[in-house]
C-alpha cells in the first residue's frame, strides 16, 4: 500500500501556549483561512441540502413523475437517487481538490510557524 504523505517526523514540537493560540485566531492570517473554508463548505452544504430535500419532496409528492420510466426498468426515481451518490462522491472529490490547493498551504503555514515559535 502506496502512501502520499510522508512518514510522521520524530523531532519533538514546542507547544504553543494559550496566548499563542488566541493570537493566531484572532489573526487576519487565520481568518483568511476560515473564510477560504467557509466560502466554499457553507454554499455546498445548502446546495446539497436542497438538492436532497427536492428528491425527497419530490418522492413524496410527485409520485408519477417519479414512475416515469426513462429506459427499460430504469426510471426517474431510480436516476435521480443514483444522482445523489454521484454527487456525494463528486462534492468529497472537489472538496479534497479545493482543501489540498487553498486551505492546507495556510494552515500548514500556520502550524509550522506555531510549532516552530516563528
Amino acid at each position: 500500500m502506496a502512501a502520499d504523505a510522508p512518514p510522521p517526523s520524530k523531532e519533538q514540537h514546542r507547544l504553543p501556549s494559550t496566548e499563542e493560540f488566541t493570537a493566531v485566531q484572532q489573526s487576519a492570517e487565520f481568518a483568511e483561512l476560515r473564510r477560504s473554508y467557509r466560502s466554499f463548505a457553507f454554499p455546498l452544504t445548502v446546495a446539497f441540502i436542497a438538492w436532497y430535500l427536492l428528491y425527497v419532496l419530490l418522492s413524496i409528492y410527485a409520485g408519477d413523475f417519479m414512475g416515469t420510466k426513462l429506459f427499460g426498468n430504469i426510471n426517474v426515481a431510480l436516476a435521480l437517487g443514483l444522482a445523489q451518490f454521484l454527487t456525494t462522491f463528486l462534492i468529497a472529490w472537489w472538496y479534497a481538490r479545493h482543501a489540498a490547493a487553498k486551505l492546507d498551504p495556510k494552515a500548514d503555514a500556520i502550524k509550522s510557524r506555531m510549532e516552530g515559535g516563528a
